[in-house]
């Protein structure tokens, strides 16, 4: 297993540049949630950083290199997510160390009868390491899996799910997509 990413030792940084990666990756996010299509967020990671999360007590996604992030992370992964949005509910930056925390909702555009949206529930968001030049170094996500699968199971029993996303979860089901890993087998650190 490799570190992280040799660029995590930058900093300090000029707070208006991370508050700068903030607006310019918040701007992005809406265009790609409008378009259905996340793979241009690509351009937002240093060449070699790296992108992953934990999916439950077996499991680990990680992508290395942003061909790897655009494909995987942001291509396979998001598939059958269009309608899905991210509002981000807060940031938390250090200007000393690049570290930027962005915390979000996931919220399906389908409601209930009660007329309340599908969203996942608990906490989510994004640890992000800037790496200078307006480029993450490595992005690390974190959600309650139990609650995404409670979800999954809700959209189903009410048949509220795309026929999209119905594919990607059987596509998924087997748990040996690219980019998966055993847990604690990324070929990098997490944390």
């Amino acid at each position: 297993m490799t570190e992280i990413s040799a660029s995590t030792s930058l900093g300090p940084f000029d707070r208006a540049e991370l508050e700068e990666m903030k607006s310019r990756w918040l701007a992005a996010n809406i265009e790609a949630e409008k378009a259905g299509d996340w793979k241009p967020l690509a351009s937002y990671y240093a060449e070699d950083a790296t992108y992953g999360w934990n999916y439950g007590p077996n499991k680990d996604f990680m992508a290395v290199g942003r061909d790897e992030i655009r494909d995987l992370a942001l291509g396979q992964e998001m598939e059958g997510l269009n309608g899905w949005t991210y509002p981000y509910q807060t940031w938390v930056i250090d200007e000393k160390t690049g570290d930027m925390i962005g915390l979000w909702k996931q919220v399906y555009e389908r409601t209930r009868e009660d007329g309340s949206n599908y969203a996942l529930e608990g906490i989510q968001g994004s640890w992000f390491k800037y790496g200078g030049n307006f480029e993450f170094a490595w992005q690390r996500d974190f959600f309650d899996y139990g609650n995404v699968s409670a979800l999954f199971i809700e959209l189903m029993t009410d048949k509220a799910m795309s026929d999209e996303m119905l594919a990607r979860v059987e596509k998924s089901a087997p748990g040996n997509l690219p980019g998966w890993y055993d847990f604690g087998k990324a070929p990098v650190k997490f944390w």
